[in-house]
């Protein structure tokens, strides 16, 4: 294998790791915050479940981004992000289907490692494993359009800020605050999944997979189409990293190629 090889498959090791832990962590928080606990009784409202589920989520996220491994493997922990990472032309085409993979594997993984650590509640209602289930009168096509517009709209306003020096290191908030709000907006109408990885796991381990297809393939449609009009704007090389901590590995923060091209 070739060194980029090898980097590659440490990366998508790492990917699957981290979107192990944040599918844990969202069965966790549904369990917690949805399921019978003192916090559901407390708050018996779905609104503001879906609102406290949505903060945990995006803090959970943009804790992943900004760990180790995060700054490391990219902190995608979503095939969409990727896809479009790749349109964006700051990661490589051999690595979309590794990600993805990985990805989609550790969405099982982790929930699969929440319901051996909670227990049977996990697979009852109404935690069910945290899959997601639209409200019934979400025919596909409108769930399609909604979920290819919400991850559209991520990936356009992450890219703008990665092309930014002065933004990037805001982008883990960003994405915290933009999949947190998704969650609490969309939670009672579409789910808020915003993520194929984010439904993934959560379906096939539950045997809810009906408009699964739509999960998986709106997102990605979302970010194709939220690339190439970004790139209508922008020169694609101004977009400076795959890394959504918005900095280099070692934590410093990213050069603008055009400044480093003035002084050589």
């Amino acid at each position: 294998m070739t060194s980029r090889s090898v980097e590659l498959a440490w990366h998508s090791t790492l990917e699957l790791i981290l979107t192990s832990i944040l599918l844990f962590g969202v069965t966790t928080i549904v369990r917690f915050v949805v399921g019978a606990s003192p916090i559901s009784r407390a708050f018996p409202q779905i609104h503001v479940e879906l609102l406290i589920v949505g903060a945990a989520v995006g803090v959970l996220l943009t804790a992943l981004i900004k760990s180790p491994m995060g700054k490391i493997s990219g902190g995608h922990m979503n095939p969409a992000i990727s896809l479009g990472m790749w349109r964006f032309g700051v990661f490589p085409a051999s690595g979309i289907l590794r990600y993805v993979a990985a990805q989609l594997l550790g969405s099982v993984l982790g929930v699969v490692a929440a319901r051996a650590i909670w227990g049977r509640v996990v697979q009852q209602p109404p935690v069910v494993y945290a899959v997601i289930q639209p409200d019934a009168r979400w025919s596909a096509a409108p769930l399609f359009l909604a979920e290819a517009f919400g991850m559209g709209v991520i990936v356009f306003t992450v890219g703008y800020f990665l092309s930014v020096q002065r933004l990037a290191p805001f982008v883990p908030w960003l994405v915290g605050i933009l999949i947190g709000l998704g969650i609490a907006m969309l939670g009672t109408q579409t789910g808020g999944s915003l993520n194929p990885a984010r439904q993934f796991g959560p379906a096939v381990v539950s045997g809810h997979t009906d408009k699964l297809w739509v999960f998986l393939l709106a997102p990605m449609v979302g970010a194709e189409v939220a690339a190439r009009l970004l790139k209508t704007f922008q020169n694609r090389g101004q977009v400076l990293t795959h890394r959504l901590c918005g900095t280099k590995v070692s934590g410093e923060p990213l050069e603008d190629p055009r400044m480093a091209s003035a002084r050589i």
